[in-house]
This record gives C-alpha cells, structure tokens and sequence, in this order.
C-alpha cells in the first residue's frame, strides 16, 4: 500500500461500550449535568459514549424551562476497565434552535470542540464531539466526513449517535451523514449553517 498523503487521525475514539445511562448512573450524570446548566432542565436524553484521550464523554439534551434546549456532555476517566469513574467534568449550553420549530431538518446535530490536533506542515484542526438524533427513520449508523474521507462512524441507538472527528482542517468541516441497514444515504448535514 503507498504511503498515505494526507493523514488525519481516522476512528480514533472507542465506540460506544456501554448501553445509554440508566438508573443510579443516569442520575449520578443528570445531578452534574444539571450543576453545568444555567437553566431549569426536563428529562435528559443521552447518547452513545465515546472514549477520546482517555476520557468518556456522554452527550447529553434537555427541554430547558421556558423554552430551547439544553446541550452537552458529562465526561469521566478510569483507571482501567471496570473501576470507578473519577475526575467528572460537565459542559452545558443552551439553543433556542430545536428540531421541533424546523421541521425540514433530517438530522438534530449538537457538537462541542474537545480537543486541537496538529498535522503535518504546523496543519491545525479541532477534535469535535458531535452528537445527534435522526429525525428521518430507518437509519442505521451515522458517520463523520471531513472532505472526502470518513473519520467516524457510529451505529444508532433510540434513533442517537456520538461521532468523534477532526474537524476545521486544510479547509474542510465535519458533515454528518445517515445510512441505512442497506448502505443508502437517508441524510446529510454540515455542523455549519450555509449562508
């Protein structure tokens, strides 16, 4: 195989490892999250985890008091495999842009930077947390593409998805794409809004 030209970290988070949080865990992560949030939050609805660096990220949205959502993550470390989580760190923000005021959206993305990367020649990128809901159905597995080359992908779970990807490199950003169980594109959207 020829030397590749242009290297980017490619599915460098863990997938998913374990199911979406329940029970004693899920209010472990809801009492931070909710700690994180400058606003009342509803029920919290969580998505796949994702290991980058060491650290699990759990992405989590909420309906806010008064309209809008809640977005962002609860993030932990291990020791190894099978200890406890320590070292908890949460991130929350808030949107007045949800799925249910747009209609014609297809996929309901949220994203958070979690990291910076240097390629080659002082190159420079971020690695973005991107989390989302379909909102078309029969999806099957979401992926990240910066350019033409896919740097993740996640299967669903409840219709949600956590990609880990570089992103804002040489020129090119984070498109989410949604596949069927047969390889058909159902949907794509850029983190970015055009102008």
């Amino acid at each position: 195989m020829p030397p590749v030209a242009r290297q980017i970290p490619l599915f460098a988070a863990e997938p998913p490892q374990e199911p979406l949080p329940y029970g004693r865990w899920a209010e472990a992560l809801a009492k931070r999250f909710g700690a994180a949030s400058d606003v009342e939050i509803g029920d919290i609805a969580w998505f796949p985890d994702r290991t980058f660096a060491g650290r699990t990220y759990v992405p989590a949205t909420a309906p806010a008091e008064g309209g809008g959502e809640v977005f962002g993550y609860v993030s932990y470390t291990r020791e190894h495999e099978g200890a406890q989580a320590t070292d908890f760190e949460a991130v929350a923000d808030y949107t007045e842009e949800t799925a249910d005021q747009n209609p014609d959206w297809t996929l309901d993305l949220s994203d958070h930077e979690i990291g910076h990367w240097r390629g080659p020649q002082g190159r420079r990128g971020v690695i973005t947390l991107v989390w989302g809901v379909a909102l078309v159905p029969n999806g099957a597995v979401a992926t990240a593409e910066l350019g033409p080359t896919t740097t993740d992908q996640c299967e669903l779970i409840d219709n949600r998805f956590t990609l880990v990807s570089l992103d804002d490199y040489t020129g090119d950003y984070i498109e989410v794409r949604l596949y069927g169980a047969g390889g058909a594109e159902l949907a794509r959207e850029s983190l970015y809004e055009e102008e």
